[in-house]
């Protein structure tokens, strides 16, 4: 409404300009209206919309000032471009006057396109700084006076009363904690993130938010409280109930200034004079333990700072060095979810059924008697038998106590703790439970959704919803490898993976731009990578093949999904210090050294006598990634101009792939691995000479068959294996991998009725009993990597690597396995993507999107130019359709923006 009233403001003098072009969804950094960022050269991005085909941009004009009335008359502006002749529409950057902390920021655009169309000035967008430098922070680090030696117990509240006697016009918050927050000014919750202020490299990188506190406050006596929760900080993490990884008292930093109607300022600073108290209604809080609560001291906890249960604080000293604004989205409640069933087990347990496994927490309306504690606790799966199955948690209890009030209805929910859960078991209630009072929330990081896709086959469609719902329970804040059990890390090597489809499914542009800065944070000096970000596994395993990658994997492919030229040019160093860091450890240019995880989770049986355990040898895995990194590399500097790195770094490759054929491969091609995974890595990095390529894709293609059509990869395999089928020639056989429901496979759980991505392909056997206790995770994307491959062949999406971000598109859609219908859609910085197939009987249709300001390369199998119409029209005879010709196996062209229909 904001930028409604702004717009009809500002636009009305320009109704002379064309309605046929407008400027929309203009964002910064990737934010709709940031609030509280610490970039001094944002990014500025716009889409452009026309209903006219075959649209670009031919030029734009940008502009920036202060105030939206300066905006508007051409007063006091702090950047203005002039009219920039230039199709960039994504990440323009900021290069006005040096922007200042605490200040807000109004920017518009208009642009001209290839149909002599010239837009109106869009509706103003804004950013706001947050606090630039340390010196702008005037608050004071506190914690509690009495230590609790990282002790599990109540998480602290602290609190200020303090007066406002002018009228305000606005106030910000800027807040962080050692811990995780939540704060409240006059009873009213701060804004709608949990698990703030998020978890990074606390050490180098600890974040802070920025609040617009202006409707929270009063005129008169004002009250604050925060309270601060274990979390990351000082709570249990990694294995073997290990506390205290950043330190062992939790601490608050609060600063709230407030600007009056009369110009004057002041500012409520965390100091001396605050109070604190552990008579919190949070009596104690672990993220894998859970969280127990007492709602019964919620009045009197938020009530004053009176009675001896208050008492000072001490003011401590810490650094204000390592304070960042985040890039990431905030995590928040999404999806809201009844159970669909309330049973008792054959153990007599009373269970609540959500039908879909996800991340978050169960929200409940209870009534009881004053002191009644209610106990919840969570699972993913039932057992064989049908009972609450929680072993596969290991150390983790995932468990919730809530003690009543007494009252008509307690609205009772965890403050600082999350579950992986479908199921629920609840004890202690002695009141009627129906799924009116139990209410399933889904909790994470605020992605929007940018892709769809769906088929005519119902499996395939289930798979897709578990990819999305494997990524949404493990992207909270951090891309975890699992959600439940005493685990949760960042680990590098399901990130980078995933990377691909999870930039399909969601805009991951923030969450992978806040992780990253966590990467290089942690890095160490001599170039090695962590196993999982933020690090707290003490350089355990730090290095292991593919893992490790993840350092020049995602920065490359974030510049492919994004066309982030400046986050590139961020992650280079860290990209060239890890392959500095093999190059270093490596011998006669083999890595051939150090521990590595393989690939991980690869097909293997017990009483293996005739060898169809699909090993592949750690250090030929090792060895593919020192190429595919290097080769990374060497992209990166391609891009960003460093040619002598080029050079340096383009010889380096060669020598690796020689060593590479002289260690691992026979004259003949054969591998020294004769693994799925071993063919599948050779061909994707093109490790291979063209002339062995060929047959070694034969040889994976009859390594396939002879286990029946299932795949045998792990971790590191499977990504690539469908891409090196279709790419070789046997997108038939890639199909029949697809489609294939018996183990091992990506249906496999699918039948057996999951609704995430499962840590193994066989996590429930055949006969209905578990794989391994400990390592059997239910929600675990990194096998969904397919879904990258779905996008890309089932409806033919595919980014253009010289035009990265989708500024060049290929479509081309490779239809088969029974398959009569496939749909996809991808928002991208420029605006809709679609792409979607009909086959009935002989007869194709193709439904294809292009968003204005792009263009695509398409190419649609098994048709000749001559048999192929858009609508009722001969290709030829479509003036927005040009450079076509014969491709392959069917017809190719180029395609302006616009929707289209091609039928054969």
């Amino acid at each position: 409404m904001k930028r409604i009233l702004l717009f009809i403001l500002l636009g009305a003098p320009l109704l002379a300009f064309s309605q046929k072009l407008s400027v929309v969804e203009l964002t910064t950094n990737y934010k709709i209206d940031p609030v509280g960022i610490d970039d001094t050269a944002p990014k500025l991005s716009w889409k452009i919309s026309s209903p006219e085909r075959n649209t670009m941009q031919t030029a734009y004009e940008v502009r920036v000032a202060t105030n939206a009335q300066d905006l508007s008359n051409g007063k006091n502006q702090l950047w203005t471009t002039g009219k920039v002749k230039s199709d960039q529409s994504a990440h323009v950057q900021y290069a006005g006057s040096a922007v200042k902390s605490k200040q807000r920021y109004f920017w518009q655009v208009r642009a001209w396109d290839n149909h002599g169309n010239a837009s109106q000035w869009s509706a103003p967008a804004y950013w706001e700084n947050g606090l630039l430098k340390p010196s702008d922070w005037s608050a004071k680090w506190i914690q509690t006076s009495t230590e609790t030696n990282g002790k599990v117990g109540p998480a602290p509240i602290f609190g200020k009363q303090f007066s406002v006697s002018k009228p305000i016009k606005q106030a910000r918050l800027y807040i962080t904690a050692h811990g995780l927050y939540e704060a409240k000014i006059n009873g009213q919750r701060i804004g709608d993130h949990y698990f703030t202020p998020g978890w990074t490299s606390y050490y180098k990188r600890l974040q802070y938010q920025t609040y617009d506190v202006t409707g929270c406050l009063k005129s008169g006596s004002n009250i604050a409280f925060v309270t601060v929760g274990d979390g990351w900080y000082r709570g249990n993490l990694e294995f073997k109930n290990k506390r205290n990884t950043y330190g062992k008292e939790v601490a608050l930093l609060y600063q709230l200034e407030i600007e009056h109607t009369d110009g004057s300022k002041e500012i409520i600073n965390s100091d001396g004079t605050w109070k604190a108290t552990f008579n919190s209604p949070v009596r104690a809080s672990d993220i894998y333990n859970g969280e127990t609560y007492d709602a019964r001291l919620e009045k009197t906890a938020y009530a004053n700072l009176n009675g001896s249960n208050w008492q000072n604080v001490e003011v401590m000293d810490f650094s204000r060095d390592n304070l960042v604004a985040p890039d990431g989205p905030a995590v928040v409640k999404h999806e809201r979810i009844r159970p669909i069933n309330i049973f008792k087990t054959p153990k007599g347990e009373l269970v609540a059924d959500f039908g879909q496994n996800m991340v978050g927490w169960v929200q409940l309306k209870l009534n009881g008697k004053a002191g009644d504690t209610v106990i919840v606790n969570h699972a993913e799966v039932l057992d064989k038998e049908g009972n609450f199955y929680t072993d596969n948690l290991r150390g983790a209890r995932q468990e919730n106590k809530y003690i009543l009030t007494g009252g008509k209805e307690d609205v009772l929910e965890p403050h600082f703790t999350f579950q992986g859960f479908r199921y629920i078991k609840i004890s202690g209630y002695s009141g009627k439970l129906d799924s009116n009072k139990l209410t399933g929330v889904a909790i994470y990081s605020d992605m929007k959704p940018t892709g769809a896709f769906s088929t005519s086959n119902a499996l395939i469609n289930q798979l897709q919803h578990n990819i999305q719902w494997g990524q949404k329970g493990n992207f909270l804040d951090v891309p975890t490898d699992c959600p439940q059990r005493d685990e949760r890390l960042g680990w590098t090597g399901d990130a980078e993976v995933f990377f691909n489809t999870a930039a399909y499914n969601m805009n991951v542009a923030g969450f992978f731009t806040k992780w990253l800065q966590d990467l290089k944070a942690d890095q160490h000096e001599n170039g090695n990578v962590p196993v999982v970000i933020p690090d707290v596994r003490e350089k355990k395993n730090a290095g292991s093949a593919g893992w490790g990658d993840v350092a020049t994997i995602i920065p490359w492919n974030f510049y492919q999904a994004y066309g982030d030229k400046e986050l590139l040019a961020n992650q280079y160093g860290s990209m060239k210090k890890w392959v500095d860091y093999i190059r270093s450890i490596s011998k006669d240019n083999l890595w051939n050294s150090g521990p590595h995880y393989g690939d991980w989770l690869f097909y293997t049986m017990a009483d293996d006598r005739d060898g169809k355990a699909a090993i592949t040898d750690k250090f030929y895995i090792a060895q593919a990634f020192y190429a595919y990194s290097t080769q990374n590399l060497i992209n990166a500097a391609t891009v960003l101009g460093k040619q002598e790195d080029v050079a340096t770094y383009s010889a380096l490759l060669n020598d690796i792939k020689k060593a590479f054929l002289r260690e691992y491969v026979t004259p003949s091609g054969r591998l020294v691995s004769n693994s799925q995974t071993a063919y599948v890595l050779a061909l994707n990095f093109d490790l291979l000479p063209e002339n062995l390529r060929a047959q070694a894709a034969k040889r994976l293609a009859d390594n396939i068959a002879s286990y029946g059509n299932h795949l045998t990869t792990g971790f590191l395999g499977t990504p690539y294996l469908c891409h090196v089928l279709t790419r070789f020639g046997y997108n038939d056989v890639a199909y029949k991998l697809l489609l294939q429901d018996t183990y091992p496979s990506w249906l496999y759980p699918v039948k057996k009725g999951a609704t995430t991505i499962w840590e193994r392909w066989d996590g429930i056997k055949p006969d209905g009993t578990f794989q391994a206790i400990s390592m059997n995770s239910f929600n675990h994307y990194a096998y969904g990597a397919i879904g990258d491959w779905m996008y890309r062949t089932v409806t033919g999406i595919n980014g253009d690597q010289s035009a990265p971000g989708y500024k060049k598109i290929v479509i081309a859609p490779q239809p088969g396995g029974g398959l009569t219908n496939a749909s996809a859609e991808l928002e991208t910085l420029y605006g809709k993507i679609k792409s979607s197939w009909q086959k009935s009987g002989d007869k194709y249709s193709y439904d294809i999107i292009i968003p204005a300001n792009t263009s695509a390369k398409v190419i649609l199998p098994d048709v000749t130019p001559e048999n192929l119409k858009e609508g009722s029209l001969a290709l030829t005879q479509v003036k927005n359709i040009s450079d076509i010709s014969k491709a392959a196996n069917g017809t190719q062209f180029t395609l302006g923006s616009g929707t289209y229909h091609f039928v054969y």
